[in-house]
């Protein structure tokens, strides 16, 4: 089995900047692919972000340029450093991963509990 914590989300004014964290935690091999997804009121999840094992990095085109996403193998840690907010970005961030444990020996899609982020205009 395995976790993922997220944090980092809040309050913040138009044109600002946060940056959001999600360590993965238990019995874990190796992690895949990592990414965020966000989930505004009334709106389907979307994916805004998504880099593999190896770096590669994708993202959606209304974040291109603002948001980068990275992640750290050691710490089992994805980043989004989310600049030059605007409102339409306000959503609950989700994390996700696809994560090898060894108890029980899988191969599953894990989500965080999401973070909410809220930019005002």
């Amino acid at each position: 089995q395995a976790q993922l914590a997220e944090s980092g989300g809040g309050l913040v004014q138009a044109g600002g900047t946060l940056r959001l964290s999600c360590t993965a935690s238990g019995s874990i091999s190796s992690i895949l692919t990592m990414a965020w997804y966000r989930q505004a009121p009334g709106k389907q999840r979307e994916l805004v972000a998504h880099i593999t094992s190896s770096g590669s990095t994708s993202y959606t085109n209304s974040v291109e340029g603002r948001f980068t996403i990275s992640r750290d193998n050691a710490k089992y840690t994805v980043y989004l450093q989310m600049n030059s907010l605007r409102p339409e970005d306000t959503a609950v961030y989700y994390c996700n991963a696809v994560i090898r444990t060894i108890i029980p020996m899988s191969l599953t899609n894990y989500w965080g509990q999401g973070t909410q982020v809220t930019v005002s205009s």
